[in-house]
């Protein structure tokens, strides 16, 4: 006769078990991801940054190159990111859009998963929903570039997060590679990547390295942070283009004059205060409610918030939408308020949580999305019986990039994003001479020129009045809309 195995009296069911896993905290992040951000997919004008990385991405797989053929000063990997996404999904913004939500996924598990480090379950989705929150609350709910480059910066924190780690030195190895590729998406997550190496390095000497051992593992440290910089520097030198490489890259960064709010506007107070209330209220909990334990572990959380702010305050002028950036660690350093054993359990977690959700208004977002999008198309359809692939082609003075791709028009300059001709602070930034580059443009007598009513930046008052007397004199109006709290309208060559 075969013997019984003995049967537990305490045995939890299955159902129990399950729910006691990763399985449910998975499916509610997946759940807040997919609701802030489906509700922009295929909006090809949900933001304006990112069109121009589409743009550009997109040309790549023709064969031209960022910083020859099309001009901006961000990394070449972020324009890859997004050549790849259209590779494999079509030149539609749907492409990005869900490549950029495959980040957003990432981020938010990872953030979950260095939460668990100090918290419970259910309090370190709490802390992943309300990052997923920040994130999209900070622009960052279609395809800004921090949404690409945190996830990097939340997987060093991961490798990091352990010093006791058998394998320490090397994940910090990993990790410092991690930051390279970061910096070939957004070069401002310097003050991050240098805050991990310096505190792998003082891992290592607590560990009992020796001075000129952390020496020289700083040094293999700084190689591998700037391989993919170097990798994709010899690549332009391969094809001829290094000079273009280096000028956008690295000095027009500093050629570029500050907006005349500097590094902080009166507006932000608000614009911050969720970053505050999440952090301060952390930091409060700490010290007067809950320890968190490991202590270590939640001052880490610390440091790389102070790293993150300098990362959004790196550039000489500020925008509320570089506070994405510190989403993750400050939703991190909120921990200690949001763990449920605490004195106030998970209530002031769901309290933020809900909090934030209700300020995104995902209703009113979703019909403005759509809304957004019938212009855009409307403008598009008045654009193209008088545009073509190979002339006339369609001029965006000012207004979405995006309306190149759809009119299926030519660009008649490499300054295709229109902010680097109408706006006055990159005067000096360029490689060419706005004013000139205006003049060429007029004098190829492009069929279509698109307006706005109010201009997003300090604009430039000589080619603002080349292009008001030309339309003067050539151009008739064709059809206005409105996007994004402007009028948009489409000037047609007589």
């Amino acid at each position: 006769m075969t013997a019984m195995a003995p049967i537990s009296v305490n045995a939890e069911p299955a159902s129990r078990l399950w729910l006691r896993g990763d399985v449910v905290p998975f499916a509610v992040i997946l759940l807040v991801v997919a609701a802030t951000r489906g509700i922009w997919f295929g909006n090809p004008v949900a933001d304006y940054d990112e069109q121009l990385y589409s743009f550009i991405g997109w040309r790549m797989q023709y064969g031209e190159l960022p910083f020859v053929d099309w001009w901006d000063r961000k990394p070449f990997g972020l324009f890859a990111i997004f050549g790849v996404a259209h590779w494999l999904f079509g030149p539609g913004p749907l492409a990005y859009q869900v490549v950029a939500a495959g980040f957003a996924l990432l981020s938010a598990w990872l953030t979950y998963r260095l939460a668990l480090r100090l918290v419970g379950r259910a309090s370190a989705t709490l802390a992943a929903i309300i990052q997923t929150v920040l994130l999209c609350a900070y622009a960052s709910y279609s395809a800004q570039s921090e949404v690409f480059f945190l996830p990097l910066m939340l997987g060093m924190a991961l490798l990091l997060i352990d010093p006791e780690h058998p394998h320490f030195r090397r994940r910090a190895l990993a990790a410092m590679l991690l930051g390279g590729i970061a910096l070939q998406i957004k070069y401002t997550v310097l003050p991050q990547c240098a805050f991990f190496g310096l505190y792998a390095l003082w891992v290592e000497y607590r560990r009992g390295s020796t001075l000129p051992y952390v020496a020289a593992l700083g040094t293999a440290f700084a190689a591998l942070g700037l391989a993919p910089t170097v990798a994709v520097a010899l690549l332009y030198a391969a094809t001829g283009g290094f000079d273009a490489f280096v000028f956008a890259n690295f000095l027009s960064f500093f050629d570029r004059m500050p907006a005349p709010q500097g590094r902080w506007a009166s507006e932000f107070w608000l614009g911050v205060a969720p970053l505050v209330i999440v952090a301060g209220g952390g930091i409060y909990a700490a010290f007067r409610m809950i320890r968190p334990e490991p202590f270590a572990t939640w001052l880490f959380f610390a440091g790389w918030a102070l790293a993150s702010l300098a990362t959004a305050f790196l550039p000489s002028t500020v925008y509320l939408y570089y506070f994405a950036a510190v989403s993750a660690p400050f939703a991190l350093v909120g921990l200690p308020l949001l763990d449920g054993r605490g004195p106030l359990k998970l209530y002031p977690g769901l309290l933020l949580a809900t909090g934030f959700v209700a300020l995104l208004n995902l209703p009113d977002r979703h019909a403005e999305s759509r809304l957004q999008t019938q212009a855009a198309e409307d403008l598009a359809r008045a654009i193209a019986p008088h545009v073509d692939a190979r002339g006339p082609c369609l001029w965006i003075f000012d207004g979405p990039t995006a309306l190149y791709r759809m009119s299926e028009s030519c660009v008649p300059t490499r300054l295709v994003y229109p902010d680097h001709l109408n706006n006055a602070l990159e005067i000096k930034a360029l490689d060419v001479d706005q004013g000139d580059e205006v003049r060429r443009i007029l004098a190829m007598e492009p069929g279509a020129i698109v307006t706005a009513d109010r201009p997003v930046t300090v604009q430039n008052e000589e080619t603002t009045a080349l292009v008001e007397t030309a339309l003067a004199a050539d151009y008739y109006e064709s059809r206005s809309v409105e996007l994004q709290d402007r009028v948009l309208t489409v000037w047609i060559r007589r």
